[in-house]
């Protein structure tokens, strides 16, 4: 739900449950949620149909874990105050911007569309998969810069100040927030088959190097003594007096930003640690597979003798 300076509605005190109970139809998030979970389970329809399966896991993380999450930062109480309070944007902010992408990536859904795709979609996705674009976007160092300068970009600048008094520009806000941590997370956690991907290690080094970039901004925002988004947040005591000091909002957005960036960060450690443990097993599967294949042809041609 969104507001303009103009037209800034009385809201209620915000408490633990207005996350549940604040509840509001965002068209767009709406629309989206309904058409990419909506297709994604069509895929998956189709592959049972025709007798091929596909992990429980990956429907769960797409559909709940990551559109599931997008609705919920976009059109539950997260979404009706979050141009109220910047502690409860910062909360949205962290889920568009690694929660969102995190569960997307482990849905796997363009190995989903290349497995169900007619063959002239497919190969038009195959085009797009080796492209230079592709390549261009998904390399790693790339990435993790858009990734780490972006969150300054947004709220040193006149961005973020904009997307408070524009809806279009708070809906681009959601979109880029999800994009740019969808190019990070996707060759990093992922599973389909794009470019970009490099080895474990390089992966968690990736990782790592997020957290201090986290840090480092949620400190900055807690130390600023002139408040983001201008006169915003002061202009609302006027309708809302129960609304904290906008600077002490302001610096527990900060703690909230370094905070979650830690912790979301551990849970993506885990993620890449099974990943990595997994592919592991597989490798030393196969390699003895092939040794037991070298060994019986040894054998073969020593018996032959």
């Amino acid at each position: 739900m969104l507001v303009t300076l103009a037209s800034t509605p009385d809201l209620p005190r915000f408490t633990a449950s207005t996350f549940f109970t604040g509840w509001g139809l965002d068209p767009l998030a709406f629309v989206v949620t309904v058409w990419v979970a909506g297709l994604y389970l069509f895929g998956v329809w189709t592959l049972r149909r025709r007798g091929d399966s596909w992990p429980l896991g990956r429907t769960l993380a797409f559909v709940a874990g990551g559109m599931g999450s997008f609705y919920v930062a976009t059109s539950s109480g997260l979404g009706r105050y979050d141009t109220t309070l910047l502690s409860v944007h910062m909360v949205q902010h962290m889920a568009l911007s690694m929660l969102v992408p995190l569960f997307l990536a482990l849905g796997a859904p363009v190995t989903l569309a290349l497995r169900t795709l007619p063959a002239l979609p497919r190969r038009w996705l195959l085009a797009v998969l080796h492209s230079w674009v592709a390549k261009v976007l998904s390399f790693p160092p790339l990435t993790l810069a858009l990734y780490v300068l972006s969150p300054w970009a947004l709220y040193f600048s006149g961005w973020y100040g904009a997307s408070l008094h524009s809806t279009f520009v708070h809906e681009m806000m959601h979109v880029h927030l999800v994009l740019v941590g969808s190019l990070f997370f996707w060759p990093l956690v992922g599973v389909d088959p794009l470019p970009g991907r490099v080895a474990y290690p390089f992966r968690v080094l990736l990782a790592v190097l997020t957290l201090p970039f986290h840090a480092f901004l949620g400190i900055t925002i807690m130390n600023q003594t002139d408040l983001l988004g201008g006169d915003w947040y002061p202009s609302l005591h006027a309708t809302m007096p129960w609304l904290p000091d906008p600077l002490d909002d302001q610096h527990l957005a900060g703690g909230i930003l370094w905070g979650s960036g830690d912790l979301v960060g551990l849970v993506i450690f885990g993620v890449l640690f099974v990943q990595w443990v997994r592919s592991s097993m597989k490798e030393a599967e196969r390699e003895d597979r092939r040794l037991d294949r070298l060994e019986r042809t040894q054998q073969g041609s020593a018996g032959g003798q």
